[in-house]
């Protein structure tokens, strides 16, 4: 059943935040995302409006907005979101993976983000997020937090082979795509 508050407008409390946000300079042909985002809450209407302003200013007027039903904390999933002097409408769908949002601008283009949960470590959310903005990843947003949950902890350096870190890491290869990522790749 539909409710008046869920047909309402639904209007920000406060100023938006500023979003951690990595995006690819150019969506590549085969690119599966086109970026990750990293909320500080699982809020909407704290979250969504600064990622939407964010976006307009780089892709245009965002419309609409797909998200997870059960990635977000929330009392009622709202339809229409007020962001400035825009109403961005807003679709809750079961079937949306909870590390993903599909945001469709004004001339019908879909970007497709990766959602970091906000409990996550620094280093494993901006690894993620840059990961997801990689133009030649081919990872699906379930895969990039699942290699990242697998991943051991960090630790000092002590006791690492060099010669496996070289091995797993891809050699050479490993070292110029992450100095070419982190030159190519916008950060918001």
């Amino acid at each position: 059943m539909v409710t008046t508050t869920q047909r309402a407008i639904v209007v920000p409390p406060g100023p938006p935040s500023s979003p951690r946000l990595v995006l690819a300079p150019a969506r590549a042909d085969r690119a599966v995302l086109d970026g990750g985002w990293w909320p500080r809450s699982r809020d909407p209407v704290a979250e969504l409006p600064g990622l939407v302003l964010t976006l307009a200013a780089r892709y245009g007027p965002i419309r609409r907005l797909m998200l997870s039903s059960a990635g977000w904390d929330t009392h009622f999933h709202f339809r229409r979101l007020a962001v400035g002097a825009d109403v961005i409408r807003a679709g809750w769908f079961a079937t949306v993976d909870p590390g993903v949002l599909i945001a469709t601008t004004d001339r019908g283009n879909q970007l497709d983000l990766l959602v970091v949960p906000p409990d996550m470590t620094d280093a494993a959310a901006r690894s993620a997020m840059f990961t997801a903005a990689d133009p030649v990843n081919r990872m699906r947003a379930p895969a990039i937090l699942a290699a990242l949950a697998a991943a051991p902890a960090a630790d000092d350096g002590a006791g690492t082979d060099p010669v496996a870190v070289w091995d797993n890491e891809g050699g050479h290869g490993a070292a110029t795509r992450a100095a070419r990522t982190a030159a190519d790749l916008t950060v918001a």
